[in-house]
């Protein structure tokens, strides 16, 4: 049977519970429940719960070693189960896209995000997909520690639901008919508001 494995980051703890950079985890809890699957500890490092999604078996894991530390409670599951990275899919908050973004990519760097910066040195390479959940750069006056680390506004929270719903099924559509599939169909996903239509011109007068 094949197995996959889907990490959602974020940082232990209930301060942190709710805030931007736990997407992650939204997205997995939301993944768990719709299986009826709970999450159970394993030794210190993680929290996992198995699910069926397609005809194969899926590893869902929430790193219990804080974001910097990520790649400590990934790498052993790979090795567990004899994996390559194509078998990884990393959920995480995106800086670089705005809110209401949400992309499925294979590879690239971690642009900044330390969670995905601490699984790319311990795997040594960058070749796993990663479902990107825009969280947007920090408003003028924040620092980025202080934003990634703040709690979602009430007006932002019906698109963070709306949101953690595609990226539950971006997530399962990934671990059952691969990365092309997910990407074809979630990588359009964008829930800002869009500008409004410019007004048409007025018709010419009859002669």
């Amino acid at each position: 049977m094949s197995v996959k494995i889907i990490v959602g980051l974020g940082n232990p703890g209930a301060q942190y519970a709710q805030t931007r950079h736990n997407v992650g985890w939204l997205v997995v809890d939301e993944v768990a429940r719709r299986a009826g699957e709970s999450w159970r500890k394993d030794g210190k490092d993680a929290e996992v719960c198995e699910v069926r999604l397609g005809a194969g078996k899926v590893l869902l894991v929430k790193p219990q070693t804080f974001m910097n530390a990520s790649g400590k409670a990934v790498l052993p599951y790979l090795q567990f189960y004899k994996l390559d990275g194509d078998a990884l899919l990393v959920v995480q908050d995106d800086l670089d896209s705005p809110f209401g973004l949400l992309r499925v990519r294979m590879g690239g760097r971690h642009g900044g995000q330390n969670g995905v910066r601490d699984i790319i040195r311990l795997l040594g390479h960058e070749a796993f997909a990663r479902l990107k959940i825009g969280i947007s750069r920090p408003p003028a006056g924040w620092a980025v520690p202080d934003w990634v680390l703040s709690r979602w506004r009430e007006e932002e929270k019906a698109d963070l639901a709306e949101l953690v719903q595609l990226g539950a099924n971006a997530a399962e559509v990934w671990a059952a008919s691969g990365l092309a599939e997910a990407q074809g169909q979630f990588n359009g996903t964008d829930l800002r508001p869009k500008p409004p239509a410019p007004p048409e011109p007025p018709k010419a007068a009859p002669d």
